[in-house]
């Protein structure tokens, strides 16, 4: 499988090369375009207990689409709900991957997507408290709103990030979440002075806009709408 990076970094389409027979599950209502041959077949992945928990908690689809190319191969364009930029991580046994919600946007059949809990930490975050975890082998596609960041962190290397702006990050990163010490940092996006602290090592990505702020411009410029 090859995944072609188009219409980057403002308005990105991951575009999905499948091989004879090869496949690819996809986060609900994100084909774009495919070959005529693509065959479809969007299902409740793990059973209905682990999609509504991944629906639910996760904040993703309650179904899962599986894009199958035939025999001959074929591709399969995939698009996020927000304007943004795209990456592609390679999982390995070694290198899981957590996810903020709303991020994953598709997967190699070898790459289980789970729910799980992320703690206290994430939930005051803003986030939620429980994150996608993406395991096994093989890519994933993550989506993000804005552009890229991405940052490969040493053993012990630190990064502070604004809590509105973390995406993806390996397991093997630690976060925490902490009150920022500097007055300064209170007029962060956070709202309440709070942020991650990343340790290494381990790769992590971030976005340049907070998916929150286009909601509240949304209300508060909708017809009837308080400022």
């Amino acid at each position: 499988m090859e995944i072609q990076e188009r219409h980057n970094p403002s308005f990105s389409v991951a575009r999905v090369l499948l091989g004879p027979n090869e496949a690819v599950r996809a986060e609900s209502g994100a084909m774009m375009a495919m070959a005529v041959d693509i065959q479809l077949d969007a299902k409740v992945e793990g059973g209905m207990m682990k999609g509504l928990k991944r629906s639910m908690l996760g904040g993703e689809s309650l179904f899962i689409t599986s894009a199958t190319a035939s025999a001959q191969g074929g591709w399969i364009d995939l698009a996020p709900a927000l304007p943004g930029d795209i990456t592609v991580f390679d999982v390995t046994p070694d290198t899981p991957l957590f996810i903020q919600k709303g991020s994953f946007l598709a997967a190699e059949r070898g790459v289980e997507i789970e729910t799980k809990w992320g703690g206290m930490k994430t939930f005051f975050g803003g986030e939620g408290a429980f994150l996608l975890r993406a395991s096994g082998q093989g890519k994933v596609v993550v989506s993000l709103y804005g552009a890229l960041d991405r940052f490969t962190l040493e053993a012990g290397q630190q990064v502070i990030v604004d809590t509105n702006h973390m995406v993806a990050f390996h397991e093997s990163v630690t976060m925490e979440l902490k009150k920022a010490a500097a007055s300064g940092w209170k007029s962060m996006k956070s709202g309440e002075g709070l942020v991650f602290v990343f340790t290494g090592p381990g790769e992590l990505v971030m976005q340049s806009r907070n998916p929150d702020d286009i909601v509240q411009y949304i209300a508060a410029n909708m017809p009837g709408s308080r400022n």
